[in-house]
């Protein structure tokens, strides 16, 4: 058998050596240039070390207010002793005379920026190549992958990062068009709607970028509003073509659902009970007429294509978090992130850092997440038992663990409150025998028929407009959270 052997032809890493010199010399011989260009172009981007130590050098010396040009840059880096390294004083010379003039400075600053980009792409495939073929310890096929995700993000950010100020018509347009959407909803609702009306009229529901807070002590239900919620924006999910064949929301939203502590499995079920109002632990436990399965079979395919994405990764990191979501945004689209929730997100960080700034992490990265993918993120938090000390059960913004990161970065803080439940566990004894007892039982039963079946979500923090409480039905036995409607002649409440 004959060995063939094959010769390899040297791969050269895209560059542009004359952009690069044209770039530079058009800094050197105008120093005002350098604003046109400083939000495009790092020193890393230029492909030759001289280009890279000029650029940089340049750079410092005009942000601090000095002149950068032959004269300036040569007597510099004669005192350095490294005039040789830049191609000696001729070569300042020479990048005078190849410099750009005019706008197309820009566009080869683009240039440069982009096959810096394209030579970073090379660099992290050959990096994924090489820790694939010889792993670390800890490494695993999906640690590596998400190492990757990681690596081509952030690499993707720096290639779109080119935004800078706005024009105040721009900013108005953009406000016009927040206007227009929530005239087009009856003059209530800008936002990602949460089909809670008395909700959405106190918050104009979920506004992109905005850090929402939703807190509440275990058995209030805030697990059960969210997936509510998530359900509510997804099931209204519609979206119009644009002309370059690219989707825009105009009315609910792709939701992503991060479920650190319940199961895919579990969050449908919850849904599902509630669509078709079987109970959940019905249905987990199999106790199932011919008609509640039909049921379940028909709510199933209805909802089979709902936009609402889970991931149930327990302990998911903040940093695994950001990139998944970044990720299912290119793949698919994404309008509401919901978080379930805060404390059970993980960082990164030594084990000599606290949980107070871990979760001061976690809040930023949130709402820099927000402001990046341009989403509302709804993260749920736990209260302090500070709550169960008071007579009055209701949270307060100084009851967040760890609260002075949560009540700064949040936009809107709200708690979820149900007095039934800390009411039907104070039920007063009834003596015959004295009429007082009575008296408060009868008071207690009184308060308890007011409070059946309804929670508070009381909004303590909106950063956008007035705070408030609001109020919702609630059903227990399917842990459903709906609109109250008032009925005056019954003197209840029920669900619309």
């Amino acid at each position: 058998m004959t060995q063939q052997t094959t010769s390899h032809t040297p791969v050269v890493s895209p560059h542009n050596l004359a952009a690069e010199a044209a770039v530079l010399g058009a800094v050197l011989f105008d120093n005002n240039v350098y604003q046109y260009i400083a939000d495009i172009l790092r020193p890393g981007d230029f492909y030759a070390p001289a280009h890279q130590l000029l650029y940089e050098v340049s750079s410092n010396m005009i942000q601090t207010g000095r002149v950068a040009d032959g004269v300036t840059l040569r007597e510099h880096f004669e005192q350095k002793e490294k005039l040789t390294e830049i191609g000696g004083g001729k070569y300042l010379v020479d990048l005078l005379d190849a410099a750009a003039f005019g706008p197309e400075v820009k566009d080869y600053a683009r240039i440069i920026r982009d096959l810096a980009i394209r030579r970073e792409l090379i660099r992290v495939g050959a990096g994924i190549q090489s820790q694939s073929l010889t792993p670390e310890d800890e490494d695993t096929g999906s640690s590596l992958i998400n190492k990757a995700e990681r690596a081509l993000f952030e690499l993707a950010e720096r290639g779109s990062s080119e935004r800078g100020f706005s024009s105040f018509a721009e900013a108005m347009a953009e406000s016009l068009l927040n206007a227009e959407a929530a005239f087009k909803r009856g003059g209530k609702i800008a936002g990602i709607p949460t089909a809670l009306r008395d909700l959405d009229e106190q918050l104009g529901g979920f506004h992109r970028s905005d850090l929402l807070i939703l807190a509440g002590r275990p058995s209030m239900g805030k697990t059960s509003l969210a997936t509510n919620i998530a359900y509510n924006a997804a099931a209204a999910y519609r979206y119009e073509t644009q002309e370059d064949g690219s989707r825009k929301t105009v009315d609910g939203g792709i939701v992503a659902f991060f479920s650190l502590e319940m199961s895919s499995e579990q969050l449908a079920t919850r849904i599902l009970a509630e669509r078709t109002g079987i109970n959940s632990h019905d249905i987990r436990q199999g106790k199932l007429s011919k008609a509640d399965f039909e049921r379940l079979s028909e709510a199933t395919a209805e909802l089979q294509n709902l936009p609402l994405y889970i991931d149930d990764t327990g302990a998911i990191s903040i940093s695994e978090l950001t990139a998944r979501a970044r990720r299912l945004r290119r793949s698919t689209g994404l309008d509401l992130i919901v978080i379930d929730y805060l404390q059970l997100i993980t960082t990164s960080s030594n084990s000599n850092t606290n949980r107070v700034q871990e979760v001061t992490q976690i809040t930023t990265a949130l709402k820099a997440l927000a402001k990046d993918l341009n989403v509302p993120v709804l993260a749920l938090s736990q209260l302090s038992r500070a709550v169960e000390q008071r007579d009055d059960k209701r949270p307060q913004l100084s009851d967040l663990r760890e609260s002075g990161s949560i009540e700064q970065d949040a936009d809107i803080v709200m708690f979820v409150f149900r007095e039934e439940y800390y009411l039907a566990r104070t039920e007063p004894p009834a003596d015959p025998n004295d009429p007082s007892s009575n008296e408060k039982w009868k008071a207690w039963r009184m308060r308890m028929d007011q409070v059946f079946g309804t929670a508070e979500v009381i909004v303590s923090k909106q950063r956008h407009g007035p705070i408030g409480t609001v109020k919702l039905a609630f059903d227990a036995r399917l842990t459903r959270f709906g609109n109250l409607e008032f009925d005056a002649s019954r003197a209840i409440d029920r669900f619309e």
